[in-house]
């Protein structure tokens, strides 16, 4: 059994090692004292810091740490059904989602939240430490304190923002639990935390150096920043602040990856393969010698790819989109091609084997070095891409105008254009869709977001934030219909309830913590 509540326990991974690398970014747990004694000079601020990028609400998206289970930010979207892990047997977790009766098997679910909930505390109370102590460390550039003060408030607003979505109110401390004073807190209203995130990521935006991420060494930047907030405002159909924020991502060094040709050298095959590409917001980072991308290359395959390949001993197809799913692109969209975001063959060449399936594995997932010779991969993991600025800058610009304006036309084009296998350009892109309703635009919108990040997390956000789920015909490719999500049937063919759009609190929580109450239909006890 745990301690009594989530404040002791990140009261005790609080304090981390010095240690840090210009390179890569690792966190080391080290100490059981107070956050107080470790944020006395300029180097403890600064590995502390560093430690963020890798604890928390970053790591729900890009750890692959199981063979079995994908990363955690993956589990949502099962909700849908339409994507399933081909493991759910053992990883009840995904089944429970799928079938939505995560309410009657709350304890089961409870121990994937349980991680998620302390990961998350643990992680702002090191960034609340850094906001209150960082201010008193003596240091020679003004600048760097600022810059280490603003990277921590955005580590608080990214966790808030992931807690925030996951749970609905949360308990909200804003200054590191040092002592036993404030153990059992309270759920805050969502809007609350939402105005603590806000306020954090624009304070963040004004002071993180306004360049690409790669050129900053991969540490936050302004337009990490505000691409975050314009996340923020859209999950909350604030849509003239997300247009704002998402403009200035548009508008500066990030740009649109380019094909340079529809084959292996596709937009698609450089985001696979390459680290460091101007599209690349925000990455979570991997290094063979450090920390190498676990076992995301397996997830692109089935089992009998074991037969085939000798680098890993597990092939699972955790994270696997249906059939119905691939629907939802038009048979001459490139993204649907073979070898682009999905695969149904590979030939070793070392080898000779072949693998084959009948169910699409996932292409975007390979790192051919690992698959191929290392076992060990190092593809960095991107949680923003500059595709997603343009598909929200598309929105939240249409929306605050009330019309299908050039520009909100002009931005959702350009995805639709380097999609295309047609030879459409951006010009006609945008004068088709600027004949569309608003309803319409906007709902197209949302089915490029469908088809441009389905590899990335972010269905289920959309279903929340918009209220509707998508219903991807069986029989039409591309057609797509919107519905009311609560009563609407899942892929499944099960039903949505209102209780389904937020996950149980942790039952191991709620028994630390008798302030805390348990989301609707769940258990609240064992």
């Amino acid at each position: 059994m745990k301690t009594k509540n989530f404040a002791i326990a990140i009261l005790l991974t609080g304090a981390l090692s010095l240690s840090s690398c210009e390179k890569f970014l690792e966190e080391n747990p080290d100490s059981n004292e107070q956050l107080e004694v470790f944020f006395k000079t300029e180097a403890q601020a600064t590995a502390n810091v560093n430690a963020l990028y890798r604890r928390g609400a970053p790591v729900r998206y890009g750890n692959a740490g199981s063979a079995y289970l994908g990363p955690t930010a993956s589990i949502p979207t099962f909700l849908t059904g339409y994507f399933t892990n081909s493991y759910e047997n053992q990883e009840l977790v995904c089944a429970y989602s799928r079938q939505l009766v995560r309410q009657q098997n709350t304890r089961i679910v409870s121990n994937t939240m349980n991680s998620i909930w302390d990961d998350g505390y643990s992680a702002i109370n090191i960034a609340n430490g850094g906001i209150l102590h960082i201010p008193d460390i003596a240091m020679p550039n003004e600048q760097n304190k600022k810059v280490l003060i603003a990277t921590s408030k955005f580590f608080r607003a990214f966790n808030y923002f992931y807690l925030v979505k996951t749970f609905g109110d949360v308990p909200m401390p804003t200054l590191p639990t040092e002592d036993l004073s404030n153990l059992y807190l309270t759920r805050t209203a969502a809007a609350d935390v939402y105005k603590l995130i806000e306020t954090d990521l624009k304070e963040a935006v004004e002071v993180l150096p306004a360049v690409t991420f790669t050129d900053n060494k991969k540490r936050i930047t302004k337009y990490v920043a505000a691409m975050t907030l314009a996340n923020v405002y859209l999950q909350q159909g604030k849509f003239a602040d997300a247009a704002t924020y998402s403009k200035m991502v548009v508008n500066s060094a990030h740009g649109l990856t380019a094909n340079d040709d529809l084959k292996m050298n596709s937009a698609y095959n450089k985001l696979r393969k390459t680290d460091d590409l101007a599209e690349s917001i925000y990455a979570y980072e991997f290094d063979g010698a450090i920390n190498s991308s676990g076992w995301w290359t397996t997830y692109a395959f089935n089992g009998s790819a074991t037969a085939v390949f000798d680098k890993y001993s597990i092939f699972e197809r955790v994270y696997g989109p249906t059939k119905r799913f691939l629907n939802v692109y038009k048979a001459d969209d490139l993204r649907i091609q073979p070898n682009q975001f999905f695969h149904w063959e590979y030939k070793n060449p070392n080898t000779g084997k072949v693998w084959k399936s009948d169910d699409a594995g996932v292409w975007y997932f390979v790192d051919e070095s690992a698959l191929l010779n290392t076992g060990r991969g190092t593809k960095d993991w991107n949680i923003y891409r500059y595709a997603e600025a343009l598909l929200i800058a598309a929105e939240s610009t249409a929306k605050a105008s009330n019309a299908v304006t050039a520009e909100a036309a002009g931005y959702l084009a350009r995805i639709k254009a380097r999609a295309s296998t047609t030879n459409k350009t951006v010009a006609q892109f945008t004068t088709e869709l600027q004949g569309l309703s608003l309803n319409a635009f906007v709902e197209e919108v949302w089915n490029e977001r469908l088809r441009e990040l389905p590899l990335e997390f972010k269905m289920w956000d959309d279903c929340l934030r918009t209220g509707k789920f998508p219903n991807i015909s069986t029989t039409e490719k591309g057609k797509i219909t919107w519905v009311n999500l609560v009563g609407a049937q899942n892929a499944s063919g099960a039903t949505f309830k209102d209780s389904d759009l937020l996950w149980p609190i942790s039952l191991d929580e709620l028994q630390r913590n008798p302030e805390l109450t348990q989301n609707k239909d769940y258990q609240a006890t064992n």
